[in-house]
């Protein structure tokens, strides 16, 4: 192998072919203009890297974002529909995102499912509960278990009124017409005040 200096700044390798082949001549670079190419290489990948992880933090703000909306919206849904049966507002789990700013992840509305006085009320107020339950456009599993909560209160309350309404017949007809007109009566706040009804 010889080396033959082809100019100041650049070395000529010859390398021997083996027989019957040509000999090829290869040009290497000085170490300082190795290195210089070296670095701009790796600022150019650091700059590829640094980009790639521009994106996927844009992309994970923008997937946050949207499911921000989603829960937010899902949640208003529930309230304008629960009127006077929510509890208060709506409550939302969150998370921070690579951008510091908080995003909802999940959320949920208090929704008062207690029976009514009468079976009418209780009617009214579950039809109401699972108009509340199934108002968003794409109900959750607890959703659905509260919507299948407030329609077994609407059955009860259903066969309540049916039997309210069978003849009054004997001792069991007269308890039930009472029980009826003492749950329809409003107990009054006086102090010291008791009724004792026997039968």
């Amino acid at each position: 192998m010889s080396v033959s200096a082809v100019s100041p700044s650049y070395l000529a390798t010859l390398q021997r072919a083996p027989a019957g082949e040509a000999a090829s001549t290869t040009t290497a670079q000085p170490k300082a203009e190795t290195d210089s190419a070296n670095i701009a290489t790796s600022k150019t990948s650091a700059k590829e890297t640094d980009s790639r992880e521009a994106a996927a933090v844009a992309a994970e703000v923008a997937a946050l974002a949207s499911t921000d909306r989603k829960v937010r919206s899902h949640e208003a849904a529930h309230l304008a529909a629960a009127g006077g049966l929510a509890q208060g507002g709506a409550s939302f789990s969150t998370v921070r995102g690579p951008d510091g700013q908080m995003y909802a992840v999940g959320g949920e509305v208090s929704i008062d499912t207690s029976p009514g006085r009468t079976p009418e009320e209780t009617r009214t107020k579950a039809r109401q509960v699972q108009r509340a339950a199934l108002a968003p456009a794409d109900p959750s599993s607890q959703d659905y278990r509260v919507a299948a909560i407030a329609a077994q209160l609407i059955q009860q309350a259903q066969r309540e009124l049916a039997t309210q309404n069978e003849p009054v017949v004997g001792a069991d007809g007269a308890s039930r017409q009472l029980q009826t007109a003492l749950s329809q009566i409003e107990p009054k706040q006086g102090r010291g005040e008791q009724i004792n009804i026997f039968a």
